[in-house]
């Protein structure tokens, strides 16, 4: 399997995964939001950073091998 294949792959089920969180953020949002919305807001601020830092990672990872 081609490196560009794999790259590909991983993408996808990242984007998938992260996907599949966002969808259901909102319903995460509120159960949280229910203890404390200042948890909730932390929550959805760490979504985003996590989603840059994955392929920020994997970027890193990638140059190390190269």
């Amino acid at each position: 399997m081609s490196e560009n294949r794999k790259a590909a792959i991983a993408a996808a089920l990242i984007l998938i995964g992260f996907g599949l969180v966002a969808y259901l953020m909102p319903r995460i949002m509120l159960a949280i939001g229910a203890y404390s919305p200042w948890i909730a807001g932390a929550v959805a601020v760490l979504f985003v950073l996590a989603f840059f830092m994955v392929f920020w990672l994997r970027a890193r990872a990638q140059r190390k091998r190269d």
